[in-house]
């Protein structure tokens, strides 16, 4: 299994992931990474917070970013060298989140690459948004 090559990709080329955040995708996420923050894993806490409820991991929504890159566009091989986030929205669990990473700046004599990078929810709201750095995988 291998990636897309810059040589092979041009501006504009993009790739989407879709998942639904469950609450056991919110446990896990909080169990590995030791982020146990009230807002993500208890309710009655949450609840007395600004969103009203739990929400997700800012990180876990981002995390569907990397799955874009690492599997699609470039897909396998590729290093993920940087990434600006911006959250602009919870994401809630039971949301649906929509990830895309689309060609925005290619540097081939560096074999460098910009993509947007756009998470959304089933209501089309932008939930997370920024620009990743990568290098696709050689020829």
């Amino acid at each position: 299994m291998k990636g897309i090559t810059i040589q092979e990709m041009k501006l504009g080329d993009s790739a989407s992931v879709t998942k639904t955040v469950t609450e056991t995708d919110v446990y896990l996420f909080a169990g590995i990474t030791g982020d146990l923050n009230p807002a993500h894993v208890n309710e009655v806490e949450a609840s007395k917070g600004m969103f009203g409820h739990r929400i997700a991991h800012g990180m876990l929504g981002a995390g569907f970013i990397s799955a874009v890159l690492g599997m699609y566009l470039p897909g396998p091989g590729t290093i993920y060298m940087g990434q600006e986030l911006k959250f602009t929205k919870p994401v809630k669990i039971g949301d649906t989140i929509t990830a895309t990473a689309t060609v925005i700046e290619m540097v081939p004599e560096k074999n460098r690459v910009k993509l947007e990078t756009v998470c959304t929810n089933q209501d089309g709201d932008v939930v997370i948004k920024g620009v990743a750095t990568v290098m696709p995988p050689k020829a």
